[in-house]
């Protein structure tokens, strides 16, 4: 049927998908095209099957599930990737919309919940889950202070960001897990902020970073 939304369900756990399909066959206007296990193979199968929705965990071998929605992305602009996880945190909630996300909802949203946000997200509306929703409307309505200066204008945001996390003392597999991001990723960002701060390594960074404020450990 034209009207039909084609549906391709990302996750590592088999139980789940043979439930998730199982469930949305049963819905006259959507079809399961494919499913996938693994973060890299979501991004084939969105280049291969081109469905309308993709259904996608976040916590997934190979890619995780905001790298797959990144790179899915680049390549088709038009699939809707509803973010469909266990995870509730700020980190993950603001990746996955930084990533291009169109809807986010936990895994215990039941059936037509589910059902629901793969229509609107087909529709290129976005979907939240209530508790994601409150977080995010939470986020845009606290008051914001000024901007303060940065001390390093030179880097990109992101670079700062991970300046700050290597001046805490986390390893580069540390920072790829709590920003979603590949280890290769975060070694190129490592790399730029070398050589932008002009320094010859990891550490004199760090003593950059400290003396400037950045990245001291938390009280």
């Amino acid at each position: 049927m034209e009207d039909t939304i084609r549906v391709l369900i990302a996750d590592d756990h088999p139980l789940f998908r043979e439930g998730m399909r199982g469930r949305l066959e049963r819905v006259a206007d959507i079809a399961v095209v494919g499913e996938a296990a693994r973060g890299d193979e979501a991004v084939e199968l969105a280049h291969k099957l081109e469905p309308d929705v993709i259904l996608m965990d976040i916590k997934m071998p190979g890619l995780n599930g905001i790298e797959a929605t990144r790179e899915i992305l680049q390549a088709s602009p038009q699939i809707g990737v509803l973010v469909l996880t266990m995870f509730e945190d700020d980190d993950s909630v603001f990746a996955a919309m930084r990533a291009g996300a169109r809807g986010y909802l936990l895994k215990d949203s039941g059936g037509e919940g589910v059902v629901h946000a793969i229509r609107a997200v087909a529709s290129r509306e976005a979907v939240f889950g209530p508790g994601v929703a409150e977080r995010i409307m939470g986020f845009f309505s606290a008051p914001r202070s000024a901007a303060p200066q940065r001390a390093f204008p030179e880097l990109t945001q992101r670079e700062e960001e991970v300046l700050s996390l290597v001046a805490q003392g986390k390893s580069n597999r540390e920072i790829a897990r709590q920003l979603f991001v590949s280890l290769k990723t975060v070694r190129n960002h490592v790399s730029n902020i070398l050589l932008k701060l002009q320094v010859a390594d990891r550490a004199q960074a760090v003593i950059r970073a400290r003396d400037a404020g950045i990245g001291h450990d938390r009280v």
